[in-house]
């Protein structure tokens, strides 16, 4: 693994820091009026979550990490566990469902979702950016109310709650952003 400068380190990096898997989520770069300048990164626990804020110095050496991404396809859930295979080799594996947290109702039949390994063990699941849902309930249009900032609740097939624009009504397709939850266009 390849040893970088405290100062070469970026959003997304993945370090060995503290005999673990850390990713660096912010990073702000000081340079400070006395005494050298320094990287003060947020560093995020691959296998736990667990959030640390640490500063590296310029001449101090941190292990980078490189992480295998595979496209994978979902097959199904059981018993709190999804099951993916490679569709290359036709291995399945099965990964805890706390891995997507509150965004699990968006993982469909037969998606193809990124899967990053260090080694044999997976340590991220990253679902599409943007999927297509059904919205199952919410209110009706209403004459009138078409200012561009004005949003009503709706429930999606998938059960999950979001915020549309009044034009949208109940058995439409949406696209829907999985990592701000929120509506995108329409489908």
């Amino acid at each position: 693994m390849p040893k970088i400068n405290g100062n070469e380190i970026k959003p997304g990096f993945v370090l060995e820091h503290d005999g673990g898997l850390w990713g660096a989520v912010k990073v702000n770069h000081v340079k400070p009026g006395k005494g050298g300048a320094f990287a003060q990164v947020e560093l995020k626990n691959l296998r736990d979550g667990r959030k640390l804020n640490e500063r590296f110095r310029s001449e101090d050496k941190v292990e980078a990490v490189e992480l295998e991404t595979k496209d994978q396809q979902f097959l199904y859930e059981t018993d709190g566990m999804l099951v993916f295979m490679d569709n290359e080799t036709y291995e399945q594996i099965e990964l805890s469902a706390d891995l997507l947290g509150d965004r699990r109702p968006f993982l469909q039949d037969g998606m193809i979702a990124t899967i990053q390994y260090y080694g044999d063990e997976a340590l991220s699941l990253k679902l599409p950016q943007k999927v297509v849902c059904k919205v199952v309930e919410t209110e009706p249009v209403q004459k009138g109310q078409t200012a561009a900032n004005s949003f009503k609740p709706a429930i999606l097939d998938n059960g999950v709650r979001i915020m549309i624009p009044p034009f949208i009504g109940p058995d439409e397709d949406i696209v829907v952003h999985t990592e701000l939850m929120e509506y995108s266009e329409r489908a």
